[in-house]
């Protein structure tokens, strides 16, 4: 549905994009990550025909914003962070004025605007001036606005930015049901956002991309893995010197493990008991959770010391830890090169 292939954008001397590219399939729902100034704005702008690339091409349907710009503007619905809206005209009368704007035929405009309105839980405040309306309903009439004339693609630009927990649980639910019928790319600096609603991630980190696919996908080939906390207590008398003996006795049991193990904390409490922290990389997806297999021999090697497991703790490689690892190596990077 979408295709950036060698994407440039310039702003005199700055390059905002750098040879991007990029796909997006019909029926996905993308989050586009990355730090401020990472160029997810100027791209936006770009896919939906408001500003020209300086350089390559990008598709929405198989359409040029090149060529045919008006065109792209039919195929897509923008929602940029600052909705534009006019506070004097009701949510109705905001809705018709942008239904003929998108030149929806008359024939059809009611049924679109009612479809609107409904879809974004309108109704009951339809008759009231914008400017009257809190912000979570203003951006639910930016999101009608966007959709009215029933676009195949929805691009939405922080559409939860100052918005309260509860109006933010709202529109999250709102671009999830709206990901169900269209493809939809969602703009956010809030990764649980992502985690809940998003099918696909793409990072962009300097105008380029720094990863694509499935937060699993992209963990997978940054080798991610995951980090163990355990509480210990008891042991063999061959331990009798307890965090340094527990600490030599996992560096020997390490390989068993499914990936690389990484310790980064053995030390005793005062109570007796024992904290041990240590990271294992590159596993098998066998080997995740609980119940994997890395578990298992976890909990064997302390049975075999005697050693009574009083906490136990996992944590996967987090989105969060994937886009600071990847836009922070990246700003090292270019910081390098200059």
């Amino acid at each position: 549905m979408i295709e950036v292939n060698n994407l440039v954008k310039n702003y005199g001397a700055v390059e905002a994009v750098k040879d991007l590219t990029f796909t997006l399939p019909a029926g996905q729902v993308l989050g586009f990550l990355g730090p401020n100034g990472a160029g997810k704005t100027t791209v936006m702008k770009i896919l939906t025909g408001y500003h020209y690339p300086s350089g390559g091409e990008a598709l929405v349907g198989g359409v040029s914003v090149m060529e045919d710009p008006v065109e792209v503007k039919r195929l897509t619905g923008y929602l940029p962070e600052g909705v534009p809206l006019y506070g004097d005209l009701t949510v109705a009368e905001y809705l018709r004025f942008t239904a003929d704007a998108r030149l929806v035929p008359k024939e059809r405009r009611k049924a679109a605007i009612d479809s609107a309105v409904e879809l974004c839980g309108l109704a009951a405040i339809a008759s009231r001036r914008i400017e009257t309306l809190s912000k979570g309903y203003k951006q639910r009439a930016g999101l009608a606005a966007a959709i009215v004339h029933d676009p195949p693609v929805l691009i939405l630009d922080e559409p939860t930015t100052g918005l309260d927990p509860n109006q933010i649980i709202e529109i999250r639910s709102l671009i999830k049901e709206l990901g169900r019928s269209k493809t939809v790319i969602l703009s956010t600096h809030i990764l649980q956002e992502v985690e809940a609603v998003c099918t696909q991630v793409l990072i962009l980190n300097s105008g380029r991309v720094a990863a694509q696919g499935s937060p699993a996908q992209i963990a997978a080939g940054l080798r991610g893995g995951e980090s163990w906390t355990l509480v210990l207590k008891g042991g063999t008398p061959a331990l009798e010197d307890g965090a340094a003996a527990v600490r030599q006795s996992l560096k020997e049991a390490a390989s068993g493990f499914d990936g690389k193990v990484e310790i980064s904390e053995v030390s005793g409490a005062p109570d007796g008991t024992i904290l041990a922290s240590f990271a294992i990389s590159g596993t098998s997806a066998e080997s995740g959770g609980y119940r994997g297999a890395n578990a298992e021999r976890i909990f064997d090697w302390a049975v075999s010391l005697n050693l009574k497991i009083l906490e136990m703790s996992k944590k996967k490689t987090s989105l969060e830890d994937i886009f600071v690892k990847l836009t922070g190596s990246a700003r090292q990077q270019d910081s390098h090169e200059k």
